[in-house]
C-alpha cells in the first residue's frame, strides 16, 4: 500500500460521523513490520494530532490525551506489534478509538471485527489462502458466532472444499463427495492453502480417528464401521475392524445418520459404503451372524439382502411365523436402504399376506351356495387376488429377481393349484347344485338392472350423476379404489358388487349398463338394444339420450385432453354423463401386453382418482357411481395343457376362450350352459356355454393368460362404488392422519444416548390415515446436533400398548448451554408447505465427553 492510499484511508477514518456520545476521532496504527516508519512525519491530514507511540512514552501519551488535549483528533501510530488487552495501557483509549491497518491480514481481521491480537498468528499460518480475493470472499461469506483458532481453522477449510457450512461435518462430507468422484483438487488445495495437519487434528478432535496412516479411504472405513459397530448389539466382531472403531462414537452417529439420510449425498454415501464393505470383506464376517440382528443395521446393502433372503427361505419352508415377518419388513421401511430394495420388500410382504389368507381358510374352502360363495368372494376371498397382483407388481419392478425366483414359484403353486383350484372347483359346484339352474342368483344385484336401480334414483330426486365405468375393473381393485377415494377427500365411497351378466365381456357387460328393455344379438354377434347396435361411443350416446335427452357418453381421454373452460361447456346442463375408461383390458387383451395388466390396474387407480377429483373440483360434481363390464383371470405362469378344453360348441355366433353364444344348447363335457333369456331379456332364444373353472376353449392365437368372459368369481363379481362428494361443513368425512404425541414426560436430556416413548393417539382407519414422521434434535439457530428417528404411524390396533414406540437418540458431543432451549422436532415428510408437525423444548445439561 503506497503512502497516497494511505493518506487517503487515514482521511476517510476521521471523516466518520461520530457515534455513542464520542466527541472525536482517535485512530490507533500499529505498523507492526516498520513499512510506514519513515513516511510518517510526511503525513498531515487536517485538524488531526499525528502522535508517534513508543515504550518510553505511554505514560506521557495518555496524559497527553486525557489532561492536556482532550478534545484534538488523534492519531496514534506505533512501531509495534498490537499489545494484547491486560498489557495495553491505552486499552481503555482504544475502546473508545478505531483501529487503522496498512498489512492486509490486519485489515481482515478488523473487518471481521477481531479484536483480539492473539488470533494473528492463525491468519499468518493462512496467509496464502487469505492472499486470493475469491477464497476470501467465500470464506467472508460462512457465519461465525465468535472467532477462534478452531473456528477459523474449520471456516478456512470450508472455504476451500466449497461446502454447504463451515461446519467439520459438510467439510467431511464434500470431501468424500470428491474421493467418490475421483477429483483430488479440494484435498490438494488443503495441503496448498490450508494445513493438512489441523485438518486431521480436528477429525481426531471431533470423531475420535487416531490412525497412524492416515487417509481420506480410512476415515471413510472408521466413520462406517464405528456407525455399524454401534448397530451390532454387541456381537463378535473381526479382529481386523477394531481400529477402526472409534472410543468417541456419538459424533460419528450423528454425522453417519445425517449423512445417509441427506437427499443431496445419498447416492455418494451409497457407492461409498458398498466400497467399505467390499475392501472390509463385511460379506463373509457377517455370514455367521444372526439375521435377527441385523435387522436394524444399515450401514451396508447386505444387510437388506440377509434380511430379504431369511424371509424368502422362511417362507419356501413353510414356517407362518407371518406376523413377526411383517414386523421385519416394518422395520426395514425406516432404514436407509430401503428404497432401493422396496420392491422386494413389497413383493415379500404380498407373498406373506398370500400365505397368510390361505392359513387362514386352511387351504381349503367350504362348499356353500352359490349365493355364500358370491359373498364370501366380495367379503375374503378377493384379498388373495388383490395379494397376487400387488405381488407381481413389485416382483415385475426387481431388477435382480435370481433370489425372488423360488418364491415366485411358491405363489404361483398356491395361487394357481391351490386358491384359484379349489375355488373353481366349489364355484361350478355351488352352480350345478343350483335348484332353478339359472344365471342370476336371487338375492345379488345384478350388472343388468344397473341403470333401473342406481342411475333413475338420481334422475328421479333432479340431481346429477355421472357413472364411470372402467373395462375390467375387477371387484378387488376396486376395493383398493374405494379405500383410496375415503382416504383422499371429504367424501364417502361406498363399494358393493353385482353379478354381471353371461358371459362377462365387454360388448354384453358394456351393453347391461345401458338403460334398455330388450337385447338381442345380430347374427354376426354385434349387440343391439332395443334396436340400436350398443358399440361405440356415439351409439351408447343415442341409447342415453333416448331415454333422457339431457344426457352424454364421452371417452376419459376426450375428457383430460380438454382445458377447464371446454369441459365445463361439454357438461353444461347434462344430467346423466357415462365416462368411458379403459386400461386394463386394452393392456391385457393385447398379446404383446397381457403382462402388464397388474400394473394397468395401478394405473387405472391413478387414473379414476384423478378423474374424480377433476369432474369435482371442475364441475362440482357431487354423485359419482364407478363400476365395470366385467373382471378378468390373470395368472403368469404360462397355462398347462390341462387347462384347455378340447373340444367347443358347434355353430355358435360367438366363440372366446371363456365363452361361446349358439342359438341351441349344445352340452360339452366340463362346461356349464345357461339360457340367456332369462336374465338378459333376448327376443330370441340364446345359450351361453362356459368352461368350469379357469379351462379355456383351444382356439387360434396368441395370448391366453388375462381372459374374461367366464364365470368364475374374479370375472363376474362386478363392483359399484358409490362417492358422494361431502361440501358441507361436518367434519363427519373429514380425512387426517393419526397424532403421535411424546410421552415421555422430562424436558431435559442428561445423557449423550437418550430414550424417548411416543404414541399413535388413534388407530389407522377410515378417515384416519398413517402419519410418517422424522424425529431429531436442534439447537435455536436450527442446526441439527442428533440422529434422526422414523417413526411410521400406521398401527391399526385397538390396543394401547400397540401403539407405543419408543426411540433412541444420540446427540453430539459437544458444550450445551444448560439455560439455552433446544427443540425436538417432529417433522412430517409429506408436508411441504410447514413440514414441522410439533416441537418440544428441552433442556441439555451433559457433561462434556459423557458418551462421547
Amino acid at each position: 500500500m503506497n503512502l497516497k492510499e494511505v493518506h487517503r484511508l487515514l482521511q476517510d477514518c476521521f471523516q466518520k460521523e461520530l457515534t455513542n456520545g464520542r466527541k472525536r476521532h482517535i485512530v490507533f496504527w500499529y505498523d507492526e513490520e516498520g513499512e510506514f516508519v519513515s513516511d510518517i512525519d510526511d503525513i498531515h491530514l487536517d485538524h488531526v494530532r499525528v502522535w508517534k507511540v513508543s515504550d518510553r512514552n505511554l505514560f506521557a501519551t495518555k496524559y497527553e490525551l486525557e489532561k492536556n488535549d482532550p478534545s484534538s483528533h488523534f492519531l496514534l501510530y506505533f512501531n509495534r506489534p498490537k499489545p494484547s488487552p491486560h498489557e495495553d495501557w491505552l486499552y481503555d483509549l482504544y475502546k473508545v478509538g478505531q483501529e487503522f491497518a496498512t498489512d492486509k491480514l490486519t485489515v481482515i481481521m478488523r473487518e471481521l471485527g477481531i479484536t483480539d491480537n492473539g488470533l494473528k498468528e492463525i491468519f499468518r499460518k493462512y496467509k496464502a489462502f487469505f492472499n486470493n480475493k475469491s477464497r476470501l470472499q467465500v470464506f467472508y461469506k460462512y457465519p461465525v458466532t465468535a472467532y477462534t483458532e478452531e473456528a477459523i481453522d474449520i471456516t478456512v477449510l470450508a472455504a476451500l472444499c466449497k461446502s454447504a457450512t463451515n461446519t467439520i461435518d459438510d467439510i467431511i462430507r464434500n470431501l468424500m463427495r470428491k474421493e467418490k468422484e475421483g477429483d483430488h483438487t479440494v484435498w490438494d488445495n488443503i495441503q496448498k492453502y490450508g494445513d493438512e495437519t489441523t485438518f486431521w487434528l480436528l477429525v481426531e478432535r471431533y470423531y475420535g480417528y487416531t490412525l497412524p496412516e492416515k487417509s481420506l479411504q480410512s476415515l471413510l472405513t472408521f466413520l462406517v464401521l464405528t456407525y455399524l459397530v454401534q448397530q451390532s448389539n454387541a456381537m463378535d466382531l473381526p479382529d481386523s475392524w477394531e481400529p477402526y472403531v472409534s472410543n468417541r462414537p456419538t459424533n460419528v452417529i450423528v454425522f453417519m445418520d445425517q449423512w445417509m439420510n441427506h437427499q443431496d449425498e445419498r447416492e455418494v454415501f451409497n457407492q461409498l459404503a458398498k466400497s467399505v464393505a467390499y475392501n472390509a470383506q463385511a460379506a463373509s464376517y457377517t455370514e455367521k451372524w444372526d439375521v435377527h440382528h441385523m435387522v436394524e443395521m444399515d450401514a451396508f446393502p447386505l444387510f437388506d439382502e440377509k434380511v430379504i433372503d431369511y424371509l424368502v427361505k422362511q417362507l419356501m419352508d413353510n414356517l407362518k411365523h407371518y406376523d413377526h415377518y411383517l414386523e421385519m419388513i416394518a422395520t426395514r421401511r425406516r432404514l436407509h436402504w430401503y428404497p432401493e430394495y422396496r420392491n422386494e420388500y413389497e413383493a415379500l410382504y404380498q407373498a406373506v399376506q398370500l400365505q397368510k389368507h390361505m392359513e387362514k381358510l386352511d387351504h381349503f374352502i367350504p362348499e356353500q351356495s352359490s349365493s355364500q360363495m358370491f359373498q364370501a368372494y366380495v367379503n375374503d376371498y378377493y384379498r388373495i387376488d388383490t395379494a397376487y397382483r400387488k405381488f407381481y407388481v413389485a416382483y415385475d419392478q426387481v431388477v435382480e429377481k435370481e433370489r425372488l425366483y423360488p418364491l415366485r414359484e411358491k405363489v404361483e403353486n398356491i395361487y394357481g393349484n391351490h386358491f384359484i383350484a379349489e375355488l373353481a372347483m366349489k364355484w361350478a359346484g355351488s352352480k350345478e347344485r343350483a335348484t332353478d339352474q339359472t344365471w342370476p342368483i336371487p338375492g345379488i344385484p345384478q350388472q343388468n338392472d344397473f341403470y333401473h336401480h342406481s342411475v333413475q334414483g338420481y334422475l328421479a330426486n333432479d340431481e346429477r350423476i355421472f357413472v364411470i365405468i372402467s373395462d375390467a375393473l375387477r371387484y378387488e381393485v376396486a376395493n383398493e379404489l374405494t379405500d383410496a377415494l375415503n382416504n383422499g377427500r371429504r367424501a364417502t365411497a361406498k363399494l358393493t358388487a353385482m353379478q354381471s351378466v353371461l358371459p362377462s365381456y365387454t360388448a354384453l357387460g358394456m351393453a347391461a349398463l345401458l338403460p334398455h328393455k330388450q337385447v338381442s344379438y345380430t347374427d354376426d354377434g354385434k349387440v343391439i338394444l332395443d334396436g340400436v347396435h350398443a358399440a361405440g361411443t356415439a351409439n351408447r350416446n343415442q341409447i342415453l339420450q333416448n331415454i333422457t335427452p339431457d344426457a352424454l357418453a364421452i371417452q376419459y381421454q376426450d375428457i383430460v385432453s380438454m382445458n377447464r373452460n371446454d369441459l365445463r361447456q361439454t357438461l353444461y346442463g347434462k344430467k346423466v354423463i357415462y365416462v368411458y375408461h379403459n386400461v386394463i383390458d386394452a393392456r391385457g387383451d393385447n398379446s404383446d401386453t397381457e403382462m402388464e395388466v397388474f400394473q394397468a390396474a395401478e394405473e387405472a387407480i391413478d387414473d379414476i382418482l384423478a378423474l374424480v377429483n377433476r369432474l369435482v373440483n371442475t364441475v362440482s360434481a357431487s354423485n359419482i357411481l364407478i363400476t365395470a363390464d366385467h373382471g378378468f383371470i390373470y395368472q403368469r405362469d404360462r397355462l398347462e395343457k390341462s387347462q384347455k378344453l378340447p373340444d367347443k360348441p358347434e355353430n355358435t355366433i360367438i366363440t372366446s376362450r371363456r365363452f361361446s353364444i349358439s342359438k341351441q344348447q349344445e352340452p360339452v363335457e366340463g362346461t356349464l350352459t345357461y339360457s340367456m333369456d332369462l336374465s338378459l331379456q333376448q327376443d330370441k332364444p340364446l345359450f351361453v356355454t362356459v368352461p368350469k373353472g379357469i379351462n379355456r376353449f383351444s382356439i387360434q392365437g396368441s395370448g391366453a393368460n388375462y381372459v374374461h368372459g367366464g364365470a368364475m368369481l374374479q370375472e363376474i363379481v362386478v363392483p359399484l362404488i358409490t362417492f358422494k362428494n361431502d361440501r358441507s361443513k361436518s367434519s363427519a368425512n373429514a380425512v387426517s392422519k393419526v397424532d403421535v404425541k411424546l410421552t415421555t414426560p422430562t424436558r431435559k436430556i442428561t445423557n449423550t444416548v437418550t430414550y424417548l416413548e411416543f404414541f399413535q393417539m388413534d388407530k389407522v382407519a377410515e378417515k384416519m390415515l398413517p402419519r410418517r414422521l422424522k424425529l431429531y434434535f436442534v439447537d435455536e439457530a436450527g442446526n441439527r446436533i442428533s440422529n434422526e428417528n422414523i417413526i411410521i404411524a400406521e398401527t391399526t390396533s385397538s390396543q394401547a400398548t400397540e401403539r407405543t414406540s419408543r426411540e433412541k437418540f444420540v446427540f453430539r458431543a459437544k458444550a450445551y448451554d444448560k439455560r439455552g432451549t433446544y427443540y425436538l422436532i417432529l417433522e412430517d415428510e409429506e408436508t411441504k408447505t410447514d413440514p414441522v408437525y410439533e416441537r418440544y423444548a428441552f433442556t441439555i445439561d451433559i457433561a462434556l465427553g459423557d458418551g462421547g
